[in-house]
This record gives C-alpha cells, sequence and structure tokens, in this order.
C-alpha cells in the first residue's frame, strides 16, 4: 500500500514534465538543459531583450508560487455554521499557502475570482513574503500568529522597494488562482490608481494578453474625493481577465421595469424590441452582390406583409437605399417563415421593415454591461452602512458594497458555480453570493481566505470582541445568513394561494486553518536519526491531531474537495468515516489501531474509490498483506493508502 505524501503539489516537477513531454531530449534526470532548449527555440524567440515588466525580487516571487510546503487546513466544526450540511468554506490563514493547499482538490474548478487586494497606498499591509530567509525561519512562520512574529508588515512609500514588494506579493497568488479557474473561468479584481498599470501587466504576464477582457473604471463616490490633489477622485477600477477567452462566457444585466417600459414590446412568444432593418447595408449589400436577394415585399393597410400583392392597396417595397438598388437580409423562405418576427414601421419616409431582436425565448430581455462600472448601489458608503446595519454599528474599514460584488457574480458566473475570494476582508463576496442565491434560487458556493490580522486594540472592532478580522468576516456570515432567513421567511407567509414557496439557500460555511502537517516531520537521512527521533517514528502523528484533522488531510492529498457530507459510524467497535456526494463514495477512512478482518471486508464491500489507514492499523507485515488480498477480491479498483 502507498503512503499519503501530505505535501502540496509540486507545480515546478509538472512543468518541467510538460517541457519534457512537448520536448523530449531537453530534460534529463529531471534537469532542464537550458542551452539545448534555445538552441530548439531558435535564435528569434530567445533574444536578450522584451517588452517585459520587472522588478526588484521577480525571480524569487516566480520561484514563490512553485515552492511545496507540507501545511494542511485543520477543520474547526465549533466555529462554523451547519457544518453537516454545507457547501460554503471559510479558511483562515496566508492566502499564498492555503492557495498552494488548494491546488490538487480545486485544480480547474473555481469558475469566478474575486479579490480586493492591498492597493499599495503607502498605509497598507502587505504579507511578510520574505523569501531569502532560511527553511528553517520559513516554516516557522507559515500559519503562525504571535506577537513575536507578524505575518504582516507596513509597507510605506520610504521602503525602498515599495512598488517591489507590492509586485512580489500579489505575482505567485495570481498564478496559483489562475490555475485553480475552470477553462471558462474569470477573475475580477479591485484596484486604484496607485498599482493599476502595474497590476495590468502582471496579469497580461500571468494570464496572457489574448486573455484580457477589461479594465473598466468603478465609481464609488460620485461627489468626488476632495482630499486628492488636483482632481476629486470618484472611481476606482475592475480589471478582468479570463482563463482561456475563446471559453469564457458572459452574462448580461437583466433589464429593470423602466428599461422595459422605454424599450421593450411583448406579443405570444416573448419581450422583443426593434431590431436591424432588413435592408442590408455595406459593401455586400448592393443588388449586384446577391441578386437572389432583390425581391419586392408587399405591406397591407394591417401591417401584414407578403411575397405577392393580395390586394390593391398593397404597398411593394423594395430594398433601394438613396435610390441605389440594394439586397434583403433575408431570403424568400425565411421572410415566409419567420413573418412574426418581422416588425412593419410607418413614420414621415414611407415604410420601413425590421426584425424584432429578442433576449432568448421565454426569458426576460437582458444588456450588456457598460465599460464604464456606475449604480448609485455602488456607493462605498453602501458598503459601510449596510455592514454597520448588520453590526449596530462601524466595524471595518471601507467594505464593498455587496450590489457590486452581486454584479459581478451576475456577469461572470452561473447559478451553481464556486465563487473564490483570497482577499476576503469582512466577507462582503460571502454575504454577496447568498444573498444572491435567495434572489434567484441559485446553489453558488464560496470559498473565503483571509489572514487573521489582528485588530487595533484601540479600534471600535477590538472593543466589541473581535480580536482579528477572521472573526469579524465569519460573524459578518452568521449574521448576514441570518437575515436573508428571516426575510426568506417573510416573503413565503405573504404569497398569493398557488405562488411558489422560496428555497433557502446555503447560509452555512465550514471554517478550517491552516496549519504545520499533521505529521511528525520525519525527512532525515538515516544518519540524522537520534534515538528521540526513532521513538517519535513509532507514533507519526502528532499528539494533538483529531480523526476529523486526519481526514480533511487525507482529502487534500487525494484532491478531494471539502465540502462533500461526511458521516461517522461504528463496524466491529472502530470508527469508520465515510465521505461522499450523491451514491459514489469517495473516501472511508478508519485511523483505529488493530482493526479486525470484519471492518476491513465491510469497507471493501461499499467499493469506495479510495481507503485510508494508519500504519498502526495492523499488527505486522502479514496482516497488511492481508489487507490487500482482501481489497483485490471484493473491491479491485479501490486505491488504498496508508498514513
Amino acid at each position: 500500500m502507498d503512503k499519503m505524501k501530505f505535501e502540496s503539489a509540486d507545480l515546478t516537477k509538472e512543468l518541467i514534465n510538460k517541457i519534457s513531454q512537448a520536448l523530449p531530449g531537453v530534460v534529463s534526470e529531471g534537469k532542464v538543459n537550458f542551452d539545448l532548449l534555445r538552441t530548439m527555440l531558435g535564435d528569434e524567440v530567445t533574444g536578450d531583450e522584451a517588452y517585459e515588466l520587472t522588478w526588484v525580487g521577480k525571480r524569487e516571487a516566480m520561484r514563490e508560487a512553485g515552492k511545496q510546503i507540507r501545511e494542511t487546513l485543520r477543520p474547526c466544526p465549533e466555529e462554523s455554521k451547519n457544518w453537516d450540511s454545507t457547501e460554503n468554506l471559510y479558511i483562515e490563514g496566508d492566502n499564498l499557502e492555503v492557495l498552494k493547499i488548494l491546488q490538487e482538490s480545486y485544480l480547474g474548478k473555481v469558475k469566478m475570482i474575486y479579490i480586493d487586494p492591498p492597493y499599495n497606498t503607502g498605509n497598507d499591509f502587505l504579507y511578510r513574503d520574505d523569501f531569502a530567509i532560511s527553511d528553517e525561519d520559513y516554516k516557522d512562520q507559515i500559519g503562525l500568529f504571535d506577537e513575536e512574529r507578524e505575518r504582516l508588515i507596513r509597507n510605506t512609500e520610504t521602503n525602498g522597494r515599495f512598488h517591489s514588494d507590492w509586485c512580489s506579493m500579489i505575482y505567485p497568488r495570481l498564478v496559483l488562482a489562475r490555475n485553480l479557474l475552470c477553462n471558462d473561468g474569470v477573475i475580477f479584481i479591485s484596484i486604484d490608481d496607485n498599482e493599476v498599470a502595474t497590476l495590468l501587466k502582471i496579469t497580461e504576464e500571468v494570464f496572457g494578453r489574448e486573455n484580457f477582457i477589461g479594465c473598466m473604471p468603478t465609481v464609488m463616490n460620485l461627489k468626488g474625493n476632495q482630499d486628492e490633489f488636483a482632481f476629486a477622485g470618484t472611481h476606482e477600477y475592475t480589471v478582468v481577465f479570463a482563463k482561456s477567452k475563446p471559453f469564457s462566457l458572459f452574462n448580461q444585466f437583466v433589464l429593470d421595469e423602466d428599461d422595459l417600459e422605454e424599450d421593450w414590446e411583448i406579443d405570444e412568444i416573448g419581450y422583443y424590441k426593434r431590431g436591424a432593418n432588413l435592408k442590408a447595408t455595406g459593401v455586400n449589400g448592393p443588388r449586384t452582390k446577391r441578386p437572389n436577394l432583390y425581391y419586392p415585399i408587399y405591406v397591407s393597410i394591417d401591417d401584414n406583409i407578403s411575397l405577392t400583392q393580395k390586394s390593391p392597396s398593397d404597398i411593394c417595397i423594395y430594398p433601394i437605399t438613396d435610390g441605389k438598388e440594394m439586397s434583403w437580409r433575408w431570403s424568400k423562405t425565411k421572410i415566409l417563415s419567420e413573418q412574426s418576427e418581422i416588425i412593419v414601421r410607418r413614420n414621415d419616409n414611407g415604410i420601413a421593415i425590421h426584425k424584432k431582436q429578442r433576449p432568448s425565448i421565454g426569458e426576460l430581455p437582458s444588456k450588456k454591461p457598460k465599460t464604464l462600472f456606475y449604480k448609485p448601489k455602488y456607493s462605498s458608503g453602501n458598503g459601510t452602512a449596510q455592514l454597520s446595519n448588520l453590526f449596530g454599528g462601524r466595524i471595518f474599514p471601507n467594505p464593498k458594497p455587496i450590489d457590486l460584488i452581486k454584479d459581478f457574480v451576475t456577469l461572470g458566473c452561473g447559478s451553481e458555480e464556486i465563487i473564490l475570494d483570497f482577499f476576503s476582508g469582512s466577507a462582503t463576496t460571502a454575504h454577496a453570493v447568498m444573498q444572491l442565491n435567495a434572489e434567484d434560487g441559485g446553489k453558488r458556493k464560496f470559498i473565503m481566505v483571509q489572514l487573521p490580522e489582528k485588530t487595533d486594540e484601540k479600534s471600535e472592532p477590538y472593543k466589541a470582541g473581535y480580536n482579528n478580522i477572521c472573526e469579524i468576516g465569519k460573524e459578518r456570515i452568521r449574521r448576514a445568513g441570518d437575515k436573508i432567513k428571516a426575510e426568506l421567511e417573510i416573503e413565503n407567509q405573504e404569497l398569493n394561494l398557488g405562488e411558489e414557496l422560496k428555497e433557502l439557500p446555503d447560509i452555512g460555511f465550514r471554517v478550517f486553518k491552516i496549519a504545520d502537517s499533521n505529521m511528525n516531520d520525519v525527512y532525515y537521512e538515516a544518519s540524522d536519526y537520534s534515538q528521540d527521533m526513532i521513538e517519535q517514528v513509532i507514533s507519526n502523528i502528532k499528539e494533538d491531531r483529531t480523526d476529523l484533522d486526519l481526514l480533511y488531510g487525507c482529502l487534500l492529498d487525494w484532491g478531494i474537495e471539502l465540502s462533500y457530507p461526511h458521516n461517522q459510524e461504528e463496524i466491529d467497535g472502530k470508527t469508520v468515516h465515510t465521505y461522499q456526494r450523491g451514491e459514489i463514495i469517495d473516501l472511508i477512512a478508519c485511523f483505529e489501531r488493530n482493526i479486525s478482518e470484519t471492518v476491513i471486508k465491510e469497507i471493501a464491500k461499499r467499493k469506495p474509490l479510495r481507503v485510508v489507514f494508519r500504519d498502526a492499523s495492523f499488527i505486522n507485515s502479514p496482516a497488511r498483506i492481508n489487507v490487500e488480498e482482501i481489497f483485490k477480491l471484493f473491491a479491485p479498483n479501490t486505491q488504498v493508502k496508508v498514513i
């Protein structure tokens, strides 16, 4: 039986494997022969100069994205809400490490990412990504937030690497984030003038210039910030990139009642408005180019059309524009078969024939968003007020308004997708996802990631009992969910007879916290072992770790999502954990010692995809071999591993 590895994906090794597959011979014994690679690529693509963004520390930042770690996520049911049923996640920890940990479980599964990173204004805190420290110090820092070793550092303009540190911070996180997006996934990033130009260059490098969607001014303060120099600032920016633009599909905004009254009409099929004139235009419009599409259309007094004159009062129309003979856009066959899709308009200049423009049959009309994002609801003051109303006072500085994030999710995401925010802050994204699900019946799921940054002891949040930002974010999700539930109950009570009840969306979340490995550190050469270390190996699992810790550590190692239902039962006196969604059992785990053959056979008969035991589950090597034989007999396709 193989052993679980309990370390993040080796992205560098995976990249080397891809190079080896594409260019055999370039990789030998796990090393890339760069001289040979340059030769094979040709001089024209390996010149010394290129148009690119560079900064002090860029190479280290690029390497950082591929570094392995041996950290894990520890489940915290006691801090969660609806642990057993929810599919939402809230993860506390350094987002760089969390993104590495999620690489296998959520690779290519996230539909949309929204982040609101530090703007680098000179007053922001940045993650202390010190790539020059020793492995021992680096390992000591990850996931630990004590009074002596803070994970954040204030980045002031007096810092000699002011912009470089920000670039080094954001670069590896975007690389890892891109891996998590599915092929049609998109990322929305809020930013302001300080780093928008830099961010655009970095995202172009990470996602590819061809996948750029837009950089939209986003009005947050229509009155303007009078404290800014020369001009009163009204907007930030929203940078949008696709994972792969050819696969991406953006939704549109459903029109409100005012727009419907102004532009749209409704017939027996659905909504429509006047579309393009049926007269062709452009270089291919003349009759000489498409002679078969030059023919008469007859319009009756009651605006019906035909291809033959049925009454002396019928008016004959040819596709003539400014005295030039043109052509119709539609053939005679299409005219006859789709008369319900034609609009006749009379005006002072005569009669015009248009096609009906429909949103799509049976759906409400919609429109593309403009490249300038503006609604009164987007005001930054609304974000502050929404959060203050939940908590009964100002609890977090400058949270994004819920309606802005709802609109981003509406445009970039379907109704049953995963949304990731790894600069979660006050958890506005989680609030927006739950609210949108409540409004349209969607089943979107969120993953929030936030460093437990301490609150100032003199601040109102600290006085209210919130020692770090994560405590604010988790409490916001709880309160927002309760508010959504109460509002839905009132709406359902007020429904008329026959109207369908609205379903309560998922308002829960599972809390996980980043921590060092569940396993004792046994990564030493044989000559390095001492007697104390040998005694440690007798139990290679840390004493403070529970079955739940081990289970979710195995899920991450095996690349399974963390949101499936989990069941615990007793079989022949031993605790057995089953993790599954639907009829297929993803994993069964038993971490007890000295497991009986009865337990092994019962697990094997259920034919799970994966099974994991402890090394100590078996008395000796013959017992191990017997387990392998049992699974060959009852479940030959099941993967069996040990920790």
